[in-house]
This record gives C-alpha cells, structure tokens and sequence, in this order.
C-alpha cells in the first residue's frame, strides 16, 4: 500500500514537472512572419533546405555564402518556392567581412531577429593523411566563423530586446568519429561555445540553440573532401548518409531544427542513432570508446603518396558510390542546389 502510494505520488510529479515544462516552452515560442532570419552557409544543403522552411512560415530570409553563382541558383530556388531571399556574397571566416554581413543586414531591415550559424566544411580520411591546414580550415569554418558572426549580432539583438542564435554543431562536436578529426575538433569547439555562451546572454533575451544532427540527407557528401583512399572513403561516407535507418531526410531535419528556433530549445540531437551515441557515450563511456575503435579498424588505411591531396566528392566516384546504395543522397544533391553547374552525373 506504502509502495503504490509512492508510486502514484511520483507519478504525479513526473506528470506536474512535464506539464509545468511544456507551458514553460509554449511561452517561449515566437513566430516567424516578417523576422529577418541571417543563415549563413545559405546557398544548399541544410542551409537552403531551413530557407525554404523558414521561407515558407514568412520570414524575411538573408542568405550568405562564399559563391555568388551558387548564391543566385539558390535565390532562384526560393523564388519558384514564392520566397523572396536577399542573398550576400561574404566569408564569415574573416572577422570584418562578418560585420560587415550583420551591419548590412540591419541597415537594409532595419533589424536581426535570428542567426543561423550553419556554413560548414568536411574533410574526410585518417588523421595521418590530414594537415595542419585541414585543422585550420575547420576551426576558421566551425569556430571562429559562428564567433564573428555572434559578436556582430549580438549587440543589434540586444538593443532590440532580444533574438535568437542557431549554431549548427553536429553529432561529431559530441562524439568524436573516426576519420573526422578536423571536422570534429571543430564541431566540439563550437558545441563548448555554443553552450558556454547560452546562460550570459539568457538575460538579454537572446536564447541560443545547439543543433547536433546525425547524419542528414542533404547531398552534402558530393560536395565534401576526401583523403587518404579517397575513393572508398567517399564510398562508406556517402552510403552511410544514403541509408534510411542511419539518416534522416534533409527537409525533416530542417522541420525539427525550425521548430527548437521557434521555441528557443537549448539544445537538439537530430537522428535517433545519434541520440543514441550521445547517451551510450555518457553512460558507458570506456564501451563506446571501444566501439568506435573496432569501427576506425574497418576503415580504409592511409593513402600513402598522394593521400594528403584533398578530392570531392565529385573526383571519386567507383563502382560503390554513386550507385544504387547512394541514390537518396544523390536525389537530394539534385534536390538541394548541390550539383555544380554542367556537371552530367546523377
């Protein structure tokens, strides 16, 4: 009788507690019509992808991106969509070149609700095949690109009462992944940035989202580098992101990440696998580890001469990919603004 009272006593606030957090977050919740969102990395993949949904729910979109011309087929893109994007032409990597961004944007809007940290890079291969140059890229991309951008917007958010802040981390700023170093060094140094910021500027009203996704099917592995055996390590990148049950589709991360903006989630784990890495990551940590060790042994090895020479996704086709067992990945590329122009493939 003792125990099913404390049972039904528990119960209850458990109920209370998710109840009472629920309302918290509804009251949270913004709305999207004439917010001026900034996504940098704009031009394809996710970035296009969260253009057409915020696009679509009425905000006023900027895009920004390093390609003019692939900034303009983006544009298009939106266009056919019945969005009307202002897009700039800028590396985030370059601290002036941000500011201006951001200052460009409120002077033509007059204001910046929301900034979307996205633009990234992926180099992939074995560590020994990877430069210090490889490091440098990712940070300068990762890190150092999301921070210009946060320090020129955070001011103009916090005259105007507040603001929201996605940066786009990944599964890989979680759990580090073999033959990703670069990419996951930096990924983990914008998680700690991301989160290490979100509490000093809570009282300003400017609530900061970290988005860990797994793996997306945004067509990205065709636009991404390959070391080492760089055609086998196209193969087991671009198959894995291909896969239903590892993957999710691009525009159903794009709905999810839309959704933890709308309400200013602190953090969202993007793929069931990748929650599920995070957690066995937490709870058995040494088992993890190993796990991941028996998964870099089946890797392919160095590339010996020439590995350190960086080929797209593009410059490594085989046999394996694309194939059959890429065709997701490959719809999305054609999908997503990925495929460069006259490029005949897919």
């Amino acid at each position: 009788m003792v125990r099913r009272d404390a049972a039904l006593t528990a119960g209850g606030m458990l109920v209370g507690t998710l109840l009472a957090a629920k309302a918290i977050r509804s009251r949270r919740a913004i709305r999207f019509e004439g917010r001026v969102v900034m996504i940098t990395g704009g031009s394809r993949g996710l970035g296009l992808l969260l253009a057409r949904e915020l696009g679509r729910l009425g905000a006023r979109v900027v895009l920004v991106a390093r390609d003019e011309p692939e900034l303009e087929r983006a544009q298009q893109d939106l266009r056919t969509h019945e969005i009307d994007a202002t897009i700039l032409t800028g590396d985030v990597t370059h601290r002036e070149q941000a500011q201006q961004l951001v200052d460009g944007v409120v002077k033509e809007h007059a204001r910046l609700d929301i900034l979307i940290n996205n633009a990234g890079i992926i180099t992939v291969g074995p560590n020994d095949d990877m430069t210090h140059a490889d490091f440098e890229d990712a940070m300068a991309t990762h890190f150092w690109g999301p921070l210009h951008m946060m320090q020129a917007a955070i001011p103009h958010m916090r005259q105007a009462g507040g603001g929201r802040i996605a940066n786009v981390s990944s599964i890989g700023g979680k759990i580090g992944v073999p033959h990703l170093v670069p990419y996951c060094a930096s990924k983990f140094a914008l998680t700690g940035l991301s989160n290490s910021m979100r509490a000093e500027l809570a009282p300003d009203g400017i609530a900061i989202t970290t988005i860990s996704p797994g793996l997306m099917r945004t067509g990205s592995p065709f636009n991404a580098w390959f070391k080492g055996q760089h055609r086998r390590e196209f193969a087991w990148f671009a198959i894995s992101d291909s896969l239903p049950l590892l993957s999710i589709d691009g525009r159903r991360a794009a709905v999810q990440i839309v959704d933890a903006i709308r309400y200013g989630d602190p953090e969202l784990v993007i793929t069931w696998p990748a929650r599920l890495a995070v957690a066995a990551g937490a709870l058995l940590p040494n088992a993890t580890a190993r796990a991941i060790g028996l998964v870099a042994r089946a890797l392919p090895k160095p590339g010996g001469r020439g590995g350190r020479q960086g080929r797209s996704g593009w410059q490594s086709a085989s046999a394996w990919a694309p194939s059959l067992l890429t065709r997701a990945s490959e719809r999305a590329a054609a999908d997503n603004n990925e495929i460069p122009p006259g490029h005949s493939r897919i």
